[in-house]
């Protein structure tokens, strides 16, 4: 049976570029009827951090992929990490074994020298209070082989390669070492990654082979790029799940956009759960892909528009929470109706949820915040008060609140020529949202309704009147 894992370090927040190569992991595992594992390597001490493992663990799960195993934590699987496993001894056993089959070596020395005196393991015990010792893989002659599913027959000349490091002196295995026992001890048979790891794999193989294990397929993947071309970090923008998340990018949005960077698909917009049957690993690119901004972005206003309102609705209150607007969601939630048809209208014209907050903020607002460019375009002018005057006597005799009976309304007003068509519609635009960029202005009065237009179109004809008196005197 096919296992794949995603094996992340604890020392930083999860990239986007670790989250597309889970993707791959978790496509193909899904594809196959196979299992997909999740471990933390946790086993660098000084940089490893549970703030880290738990941002982590939240970003898989926000993202939707789920691991197939794992402790059971309150009737949910957690992941393997790395540091419960030594305490188990597993690393140490087979340190042991390589000692004895003349393939690794202890190397103890002083601590305030560092002189090497090279000696077995069972002499451990008879160090002295100045001495530690590191456990050495000793580098075979010869080459060391392997095919890799995206870069073919790879070989490497272990000439070029010096005896490495494979228990650090606080005990703990080193990265290059621990992945090879981990691996073999939970019959992953494919291991798909970012090519960096390219010059890891032959230290990794060397240890397999030493131990008479089976390597697993490699397919060394390339990396996600920068504008410049460079690998993508914190230089080019932002890279982690958990700012995306923050964004109010949708996690459909964002894997979507991901599988895309290298995966060959038959269609630019899509939930990646729906493309598990298609998914085969020849059909990602050798070639490095550059991470686009814009282009996530639009993606990501795509699936905005495809939610059902309902859905829409979820997934903005869902979203609130989490950024911690919460007296927001309690608006979203006091009238679902009136919410799920501003959200709606709203969503035409933005990309991600923070947008749209932004956008449909003036809907939700008790009072209307004006802002500066509409205030001195069409507030200060002697025929502003008469276009409100006008429009409140219209909008109190009018019934029908639909699209339509709206657009036929303002166009009536506007063909008494108080002032231009366009000054017409961007005074009531401004009036009723405090904003001179909205959804379309027949359906913004229209979703506010009488009571909203009118109670805000009154407020605004005080303030004129007000600030006319304050200049008369």
């Amino acid at each position: 049976m096919v296992r794949c894992r995603f094996a992340p370090s604890p020392t930083g927040n999860l990239h986007v570029g670790g989250v597309r190569t889970a993707l791959f992991n978790w496509l193909f595992a899904k594809n196959q009827n196979g299992s997909f594992v999740l471990r933390i390597e946790d086993t660098d001490t000084e940089r490893s951090e549970k703030i880290f493992e738990d941002q982590i663990l939240t970003s898989m799960k926000w993202c939707g992929l789920d691991w197939s195993e794992g402790p059971d934590i309150g009737g949910d699987f957690g992941p393997y990490r790395q540091s419960e496993r030594v305490e188990l001894g597993f690393y140490d056993k087979y340190a042991q074994e390589l000692i004895e089959r003349g393939h690794a070596y202890c190397a103890v020395y002083s601590k305030s020298d560092q002189e090497n005196v090279l000696r077995t393991l069972t002499e451990i015990p008879q160090l002295a209070d100045d001495e530690v010792y590191t456990v050495k893989f000793k580098i075979p002659g010869g080459k060391t082989q392997f095919s890799d599913l995206s870069k073919g027959e790879m070989t490497f000349e272990n000439e070029n390669f010096s005896d490495f490091i494979i228990i650090k002196s606080n005990g703990f295995p080193t990265y290059n070492f621990a992945v090879v026992i981990d691996d073999h001890m939970m019959d992953i048979t494919h291991v798909f990654r970012g090519e960096d790891h390219l010059t890891n794999t032959p230290r990794q193989i060397m240890i397999y082979r030493a131990l008479n294990w089976e390597p697993p397929t490699f397919m060394h993947i390339p990396l996600i790029l920068g504008s410049d071309r460079a690998p993508l970090s914190k230089r080019h923008g932002h890279t982690s799940v958990d700012h995306f998340r923050r964004e109010g990018y949708l996690s459909v949005g964002l894997m979507n956009y991901l599988a895309l960077l290298g995966w060959t698909v038959d269609q630019e917009i899509f939930d990646y759960h729906e493309k598990v049957r298609d998914f085969i690993p020849s059909d990602i690119s050798n070639k490095g892909v550059v991470f686009d901004y814009e282009k996530l972005e639009w993606i990501n206003g795509k699936h905005l528009r495809l939610l059902e309102p309902e859905e829409l609705i979820v997934q903005f209150g869902l979203w609130l929470k989490f950024t911690g607007r919460f007296d927001y969601y309690a608006s979203i939630e006091a009238d679902q109706f009136y919410s799920r048809e501003v959200l709606t209208m709203s969503r035409e014209k933005i990309n991600t949820l923070e947008q749209l907050f932004d956008f449909s903020a003036p809907f939700f607002s008790n009072e209307v915040d004006y802002q500066e460019d509409y205030v001195v375009k069409y507030l200060h002018n002697e025929w502003s008060k008469d276009l409100i005057s006008a429009a409140i006597r219209k909008f109190e005799d009018a019934s029908d609140w639909s699209v339509e009976a709206v657009e036929k309304t303002v166009r009536e007003l506007a063909e008494e020529k108080i002032t231009s068509k366009k000054n017409t519609f961007q005074t009531l635009r401004g009036g009723v949202t405090g904003r001179l960029v909205t959804p379309g202005l027949f359906e913004t009065i229209s979703v506010l309704g009488r009571d909203r237009v009118l109670e805000r179109l009154e407020s605004l004809l005080e303030m004129i009147e007000y600030e006319e008196g304050n200049l008369s005197d």
